[in-house]
């Protein structure tokens, strides 16, 4: 809109206004009395371009900006939670823990975690204590028994592990997720307890990367909401949980709500690869699997067609690639179809 506004441009039209028995020349006088305006205004124009652009929400808006448009609306990014979860200490009965007593995972970056109570360990040596991150985010979501370091050390406590894996850490929700629930909130309207109106309270807990809404799914009166994770997988428990429980206070009379999880339906992918030269086939997979991730997210609750010819094209995008013999999705050279309710999701790779 104002890409042809520089400094030249600005310039000319300044010194054309100055009648042309006076000295114009770059250099003169009246020229270096113009420039730093014709400079000024130029930058002007710019930001009144970034001003205009910003009018209509896109990717491309700064983070400060998309938060004071989408609160016009009453909608605020979901909060960064904690990854939570229990661990197991094990040591000579009556060994007092103490809350804030902090554990760690075995790796060159650990990740720490902290008790949040007080507990002793009983007559059979072993005590679940209820642990939580020192970080917000997802940075907190461990796999089991991973979490193995007594970082203050406690005498009577011989060793500590996490005997399930945590996945209820979640990052602050992103401009890109925000932006879709601006978009959603305008394009799909809400009403009291129409569709649109389940999904968008699914959506306000943190945690929540998609949801669908099936009214009457058993009998009238009935809503089912099934959810995706962030990361279009399914959610923790706990996360279902808190959706259940917001939803119930906010639902109208009469409705009943069921909240569940979307089921996984794991694509296991084998195939017999040809390597580049000095390549292996764990770099191969390594490649492979965030490919197969990325796709098998595109799909969820948008498409239920995971396509053989599309899983092919992965492999060959990997670098270390050649060319593959005898694959197979899920046992056989066919698209795998995902029912209602379910997502597909990385499951084994075998390469040989």
């Amino acid at each position: 809109m104002f890409e042809d506004q520089t400094f030249d441009v600005i310039m000319q039209r300044m010194l054309s206004r100055i009648p042309d028995d006076f000295d114009k020349r770059q250099g003169s006088v009246i020229w270096d009395m113009l420039a730093p305006a014709a400079l000024e205004l130029e930058r002007a124009y710019q930001q009144l371009y970034l001003v205009t652009q910003w009018l209509y929400l896109t990717e491309d808006v700064p983070r400060d900006i998309l938060l004071a448009r989408v609160r016009d609306l009453g909608i605020e990014p979901n909060p960064p939670q904690k990854a939570k979860g229990l661990v197991i200490f094990t040591g000579r009965p009556g060994t007092i823990i103490p809350a804030n007593t902090r554990v760690s995972t075995d790796d060159s970056t650990p990740i720490f975690f902290y008790t949040t109570g007080d507990a002793t360990i009983p007559e059979n040596g072993t005590v679940s204590v209820l642990v939580e991150a020192e970080i917000v985010g997802s940075s907190g979501n461990v796999l089991a028994n991973t979490i193995t370091v007594l970082v203050d050390v406690i005498d009577g406590v011989e060793s500590v592990t996490n005997p399930q894996a945590f996945e209820n850490g979640v990052d602050e929700e992103s401009d890109e997720s925000l932006l879709a629930r601006y978009y959603e909130r305008i394009r799909k309207p809400i009403t009291s307890g129409n569709i649109a109106h389940y999904r968008q309270w699914a959506l306000e807990v943190a945690g929540v990367g998609d949801a669908k809404v099936y009214p009457v799914w058993n009998g009238s009166g009935t809503v089912k909401v099934v959810l995706l994770g962030t990361d279009k997988t399914a959610p923790a428990q706990s996360v279902i949980d808190e959706v259940a429980t917001h939803i119930e206070n906010v639902r109208p009379i009469g409705a009943t709500v069921t909240v569940v999880g979307a089921t996984e339906v794991p694509i296991n992918v084998s195939a017999t690869l040809t390597l580049v030269a000095g390549k292996t086939l764990a770099d191969a997979q390594t490649e492979f699997e965030p490919l197969l991730i990325e796709y098998l997210q595109s799909l969820a609750f948008v498409d239920p067609v995971v396509r053989y010819t599309r899983v092919s094209s992965l492999l060959l995008d990997c670098p270390s690639v050649i060319d593959y013999s005898n694959l197979t999705v899920n046992g056989s050279s066919a698209n795998v179809m995902v029912a209602e309710g379910e997502v597909a999701v990385k499951g084994t790779v075998t390469f040989s």
